[in-house]
């Protein structure tokens, strides 16, 4: 009976352990950027203050009918890349220019909250973004005009969980933020102050002087 009960006390020790996590940056949003974008925009609320909801990576594979292989490559490496079993995307409807039938099998995608998404966040900004070739930050202009950004990944291979010798062949990715902000301006400060390598946008003085 003692054994019983110190293994149950033990478990559950664990499990407090397991839920007291969070991780770097969801602690920098809660501590420092919910504080940062309320005095910016001059919010009334918290609950008002704009957070990131999800992130989705979405790899198109085109001849992924005829292809097998190489459809299950990328869903190992998005795996790998992820940390979560992606799903397969299908064609909506046939398109004959590119000889695509409705129902066959075109890419693999994966969406990603709470932990996991911060978790794939910080890996993304500290170490996979360096080591893109010539990288010289991320466009400000591919925000979709509600709040959401967008960006292409060129090569899989700048994620350390790739083994460059085990991969079929080099794929880009498509990655896209989902932010609860109702303006551009307001996600653009809330990325940039979580650290995702924005290019700073040009200021209306210079854009006018420049003119």
């Amino acid at each position: 009976m003692a054994d019983k009960k110190e293994t149950k006390k033990s478990s559950i020790k664990s499990n407090k352990s397991k839920s007291h996590y969070v991780p770097n940056l969801r602690k920098l949003y809660d501590e420092e950027i919910v504080s940062g974008l309320k005095k910016s925009f001059n919010y009334s609320n918290v609950m008002e203050v704009p957070k990131i909801n999800s992130i989705s990576l979405n790899i198109g594979i085109g001849d992924a009918k005829n292809n097998s292989k190489g459809l299950e490559s990328a869903i190992d490496e998005l795996t790998l890349i992820s940390g979560q079993k992606p799903i397969t995307t299908k064609a909506k409807k046939d398109i004959s220019n590119f000889k695509i039938r409705k129902g066959w099998p075109v890419g693999c995608k994966v969406t990603l909250r709470s932990n996991r998404m911060y978790e794939f966040l910080e890996r993304l900004i500290a170490v996979a973004l360096p080591r893109t070739r010539d990288f010289r930050g991320l466009s400000f202009k591919s925000f979709d005009g509600r709040g959401n950004y967008n960006f292409g990944i060129r090569e899989q291979i700048i994620f350390t969980e790739i083994d460059y010798d085990k991969i079929q062949s080099i794929r880009g990715m498509n990655v896209t933020i989902t932010t609860s902000s109702k303006t551009d301006d307001e996600a653009y400060q809330l990325l940039k102050m979580i650290g995702l390598p924005l290019r700073e946008k040009p200021v209306k003085q210079d854009i006018e002087e420049a003119a």
